[in-house]
């Protein structure tokens, strides 16, 4: 009545474009098997919930992100920025974000730790070894990006030399 815990791949014949990795719990129950994506989905939901966190990712992820986003019907990627590793018993995470301005960082880092590793370790049952978070950009917000905020063109343009 022991509990075996071991690494599989998923065959490539079921995602020939991906090799993704489980974790599997056997008991005399049955076999209980979480997917690599699911602690990832999951870290990347703590990270979003900490108040401070502008944003997962770094300049080039978030482009591709809110090209994405663009395109009718499509979620949000909860992963973006998030890297994961996972083995029998134990997870890593790396997350990057962007800050929001004014934010202690290294008290967001924490909390962001705290967050993702509590959230792991009771959704999943594996010890979370290690969160390191990754501030790529602090979000300075000046009151919105609308362009009634930009200054106003001159109407007339007047020669400023003769």
């Amino acid at each position: 009545m022991s509990d075996q815990h071991q690494d599989i791949s998923t065959p490539e014949a079921d995602h020939p474009s991906e090799q993704r990795t489980a974790t599997t719990t056997t008991t005399s129950r049955g076999v209980t098997r979480i997917e690599d994506v699911v602690v990832g989905k999951i870290a990347g939901l703590a990270a979003r919930e900490v108040s401070g966190v502008h944003a997962l990712g770094g300049g080039a992820s978030r482009m591709v992100g809110a090209i994405r986003e663009s395109f009718a019907g499509s979620a949000s990627n909860v992963m973006q920025g998030v890297t994961v590793e996972v083995g029998e018993r134990q997870a890593a995470v790396d997350v990057s974000i962007v800050a929001e301005y004014g934010v202690a960082i290294h008290e967001l880092a924490e909390a962001i730790r705290r967050n993702i590793i509590t959230a792991i370790e009771r959704m999943t049952g594996l010890e979370v070894t290690e969160v390191n978070v990754t501030v790529h950009d602090v979000h300075l917000d000046f009151g919105g990006d609308d362009e009634d905020t930009a200054p106003a063109a001159p109407l007339e343009h007047t020669p400023r030399v003769q």
